[in-house]
């Protein structure tokens, strides 16, 4: 089973225009609605990835109901914790002209203490179960600024595997526990190390630095590029670049598909070569359909045979032909 923690869910909205003009009034031609928020993105790609999934979470008020009903109809099992605090919201908006999409990020109004505690405890109960974990995102206001640290040095402690992908402090405070597994985008590796990170080789730079840092030899950080694709330095030290020619309309929540396709295929035993493989297609998949964690298993299956893993020492130049959309 994989557990994957949500400490701030969304409801996540996509509306499709013409275009989006500035000051004027759009009139959407389709509209997505859909559980979110990257613990709750990663969940469910992993669930129609066809793993058995667990997902802890805070969810509140009318919209927390919501999400709670539409999680009924994924594949995965929910362990949720209810807060006072109503659940927040995510708009994304694509612009079929332009090919670009516009996006919102609500803040989640603010928990108790005791919200966050009762989730770490939801979450201690269910280790024993897991044969992966991953935390993703940051934490809601009200809770601990190092929030996923108890429960990655809980795993640790039962020796279960963690992934993690945050941001900020967040971020900051979960590298101190020696996660297993990092995966960030090229923004949050940017921020965490106070470097810039814009191509694969100062991805790379970035992946040997936070690797170093969570512990070195038997971890592994992965860097997610958008359109260059994804640098992953594995648990043996050995540096990938991973590519494919396929890019989708809709990439929000990639880089949560990338991480549920890496976690998923750890968890069947297979090699990180073959997992990286997953990862870019699940990735690929997602950005091809409205709606974050709704990919095709099988055209994700497909996408993954295309995708190229080589090492990046012997890549030349810092940007690859074509590439996918990898979104956080």
């Amino acid at each position: 089973m994989i557990l994957c923690v949500a400490g701030n869910p969304a409801v996540d909205k996509l509306f499709e225009t013409d275009s989006i003009s500035v000051g004027g009034i759009h009139r959407p031609l389709g509209f997505v609605l859909r559980p979110g928020g990257k613990g709750l993105n990663v969940a469910c790609t992993a669930g129609r990835l066809g793993a058995e999934v667990t997902a802890a979470g805070l969810l509140g008020g009318h919209a927390g109901q919501w999400v709670h009903d539409a999680l009924a109809s994924e594949p995965v099992e929910r362990r949720l914790v209810w807060t006072c605090a109503e659940t927040r919201s995510s708009l994304s908006v694509a612009d079929r002209r332009t090919g670009q999409l516009t996006e919102f990020y609500e803040q989640s109004p603010p928990i108790e203490p005791r919200d966050w505690n009762n989730l770490v405890s939801v979450v201690g109960r269910s280790i024993p179960l897991a044969r992966w974990i991953t935390v993703s995102g940051t934490v809601p206001p009200g809770a601990p600024v190092d929030g996923y640290r108890p429960i990655i040095r809980a795993a640790r402690a039962a020796g279960i595997p963690v992934a993690v992908d945050a941001r900020g402090s967040t971020l900051a405070g979960a590298l101190r526990e020696s996660p297993t597994l990092v995966k960030i985008n090229a923004g949050e590796a940017a921020e965490v190390l106070g470097m810039p990170v814009d191509d694969p080789y100062s991805a790379l730079d970035a992946c040997r630095r936070i690797r170093e840092r969570i512990g070195g030899d038997g971890h592994a950080v992965g860097v997610t590029l958008g359109e260059l694709g994804a640098v992953i330095v594995d648990p043996s030290g050995d540096a990938h670049l991973l590519t494919l020619d396929v890019r989708g309309a809709y990439p929000v929540g990639s880089g949560d598909a990338f991480l549920a396709g890496l976690v998923v295929a750890l968890e069947r035993g297979l090699s990180w070569g073959e997992a990286a493989r997953l990862a870019v297609g699940a990735a690929a998949a997602n950005a091809e359909i409205p709606g974050v964690g709704i990919l095709d298993p099988e055209r994700a299956g497909e996408l993954a045979k295309r995708a190229i893993v080589e090492p990046l020492e012997n890549v030349s130049g810092c940007a690859a032909d074509g590439g996918m959309a990898l979104a956080a």
